[in-house]
């Protein structure tokens, strides 16, 4: 019997340094006091909240990290967690890192990535023969170089990989990045078609279906959500497509069946950053996942999730005990 989670895809050192306000060319910002260092990317971050939601599941981590002191703690941080394997994640050349400038004001964060090791993460690197879990997550689409390379059988080099651990037994999730480009729609659908479940926020939802979800002043169209998920499961989705943002949670499950789950009522003061709020979300789902729950606790733990990872500034640091995360979710609905 399939049990565990691999998580596979980008290991990033995030220098987080806080800012006042995010400043127009040519203008100057100060760089206040508390930079910190952590990891980060989607296998970090996810890998390291499902490990705090329980500490008994099976994880496995595969990606690439530099001969550097960043990949040295990158490493460390993993193997924190006695269910996080860390064997298979390659060493060579220079980790990947990524400057946040985060605001202090507005609590918005705009990333400048450098993409070093995780760009040669390739197929090559992943042997789906030896694995027993039950499911394969990987992220980020669009900031891993190699895997979006065009394939002319799959389209692209990770729907090729997706197609793989399907064919293997294994269930397929997949995450993109919000990236300011006009590559969505040629590197996104290929690996949708080839994944079972697919969890984005609305801006990459929306850049890779071509439905609108927010309007000139930034308000969600929230009556487009469905037709945007439509979109995900017509285009190879098979059995949840998830769209998070500030406003809620929303997916199509493996009937068809539309769910809908408001944000939480979070107090003032509550959010210290917001650097791995999507991450955690998304961990929350896979975790309803693996243990078979419906969507709509799935949407629940993932909004739980990311209302703990909200309450430090750490994209970890706040994520509890699924326990104890769903008593927060319950006292803030």
């Amino acid at each position: 019997m399939r049990k565990g989670i691999t998580v596979a895809g980008n290991m990033i050192i995030d220098i987080l340094y806080p800012i006042n306000g995010l400043p127009k060319p040519g203008e100057l910002t100060t760089i206040l006091d508390g930079i910190s260092r952590a990891t980060g990317g989607a296998l970090c971050n996810v890998a390291i909240d499902l490990a705090r939601l329980d500490k008994d599941i099976p994880l496995y981590a595969i990606g690439r990290v530099g001969t550097d002191v960043e990949g040295d703690n990158i490493l460390d941080e993993l193997k924190k967690y006695s269910n996080i394997d860390t064997y298979d994640v390659k060493r060579e050349g220079i980790s990947s890192f990524t400057s946040v400038m985060a605001d202090v004001v507005t609590k918005q964060r705009t990333f400048f990535h450098y993409r070093g090791a995780n760009a040669k993460l390739d197929i090559s690197d992943i042997d789906f023969t030896k694995m027993n879990s039950k499911i394969f997550h990987i992220g980020y689409i669009l900031l891993l170089d190699s895997l979006d390379q065009e394939d002319e059988v799959y389209g692209t080099r990770m729907a090729r990989l997706l197609h793989d651990a399907q064919r293997s037994g294994m269930l397929t999730s997949i995450d993109v990045v919000s990236e300011a480009s006009d590559r969505f729609k040629k590197l996104v659908p290929p690996a949708m078609k080839y994944a079972d479940f697919c969890i984005i926020n609305e801006v990459e939802a929306q850049n890779s279906t071509g439905i609108v979800l927010r309007d000139n002043e930034n308000k969600l169209i929230i009556e487009n959500i469905p037709s945007a998920l439509k979109e995900m499961k017509n285009m190879g989705v098979s059995r949840w497509a998830v769209i998070h943002c500030p406003e809620g949670g929303f997916g199509l499950d493996e009937n068809n069946k539309y769910v809908s789950v408001p944000s939480l009522n979070l107090p003032k003061g509550f959010i210290k950053g917001t650097v791995g709020a999507g991450d955690a979300f998304c961990a929350g789902v896979l975790y309803a996942a693996h243990q078979e729950e419906t969507l709509y606790r799935a949407i629940e733990y993932g909004t739980a999730c990311a209302a703990c990872s909200l309450s430090q500034p750490g994209a970890s640091d706040g994520v509890l005990p699924i326990k104890k995360a769903m008593e927060l979710y319950n006292s803030l609905r």
